[in-house]
């Protein structure tokens, strides 16, 4: 398909599928000024503070907006919602009933009809046995979100990692594993949405986007014609971008951020809006380096144009 038309074609889709009218730019994007040509942090002082902050999302409306926070080593997802023509002041969701214990609910990911939320879950008991992390999942009812349950076999497995979880516009997950028959460290996988709940055996998306390097964080686009995971096919740091192409994806191509990496900064969490005007990602910083989250000593939220991403889709 012709980059031109592609593009429209993916602007105009969300809008036709929610039948509603184009909201002012404020609605969509918590009344933020929009970033130029080079990353901006996302909403200074309401999702980037001197907490850590990661990975901001939207609801395919832009009636609600979703990050994690780190608050005394739980990592715990918060909202905000447009309310009577403005924007609330976020707040946390409670996922698990315990909120003494240490516990993870980071990665966030909607469903089309902003009812569903999954996202890469550790729960209190879990947390304590250092058990791995799985998919976890909380529904909207009467306003509201409920604790979350964890989403069973064949999705999360007691033995094995599941991570990043990408809803899709068919109810279908995309997540990452390293279950056996992987190709590396982890690898993408995709399990089909078969109704009430239940999902098909997931299965590898294999080459060229699955390597033996191991991939991690990755967004597919509703329609899933695209995706976009952390770079592992060249020397740079930071993302490449998948396009399908007679139904097979393509191999991932490296595009730039409009920045220089920063050195010891992980790039992590990408996320195109739901209008696939700007692309999302957060970067993370540990002392030392190599500590992980353990050693994480600043998280942040940034945001940029994404017309650079679709500049590969021909290529």
């Amino acid at each position: 398909m012709h980059k031109k038309h592609l593009l429209s074609h993916l602007i105009v889709l969300p809008l036709l599928l929610l039948n509603c009218k184009p909201f002012a730019f404020g609605q969509h994007y918590l009344d933020q000024h929009p970033p130029t040509s080079t990353p901006d942090l996302f909403a200074p002082s309401i999702v980037n503070t001197d907490s850590i902050e990661i990975n901001s999302v939207f609801n395919a409306s832009f009636t609600e907006m979703f990050f994690t926070r780190i608050i005394n080593k739980r990592f715990v997802i918060h909202h905000a919602e447009w309310v009577d023509g403005h924007w609330t002041a976020p707040e946390p969701i409670q996922m698990f009933a315990d909120l003494e214990r240490e516990s993870v609910a980071i990665d966030p990911t909607l469903s089309q009809d902003g009812n569903t939320m999954y996202f890469l879950g550790v729960s209190p008991e879990d947390r304590i046995k250092k058990a791995r992390p799985d998919i976890y999942k909380s529904e909207k009812i009467d306003g509201v979100w409920q604790l979350a349950t964890k989403v069973g076999p064949p999705v999360s497995t007691p033995e094995y990692a599941e991570s990043y979880p990408v809803v899709v516009a068919d109810g279908s997950l995309y997540f990452t594993s390293n279950r056996p028959g992987g190709l590396g460290k982890s690898d993408i996988y995709r399990a089909q949405y078969m109704g009430n709940g239940q999902f098909d055996t997931p299965v590898n998306i294999g080459t060229p986007v699955n390597t033996d390097q191991g991939e991690r964080g990755t967004y597919v686009s509703p329609d899933e014609n695209f995706l976009i995971t952390a770079n592992t096919y060249s020397d740079e740091k930071g993302f490449a971008v998948s396009f399908k192409k007679d139904g097979a994806w393509q191999k991932p191509a490296y595009f730039h951020l409009g920045e220089t990496i920063e050195k010891d900064w992980v790039y992590f969490c990408p996320y195109m809006s739901p209008d696939f005007k700007y692309f999302f990602f957060s970067k993370r910083l540990s002392n030392p380096p190599s500590s992980g989250w353990e050693g994480v000593t600043k998280g942040e939220v940034f945001w940029v144009p994404s017309s650079e991403i679709f500049n590969h889709s021909e290529k």
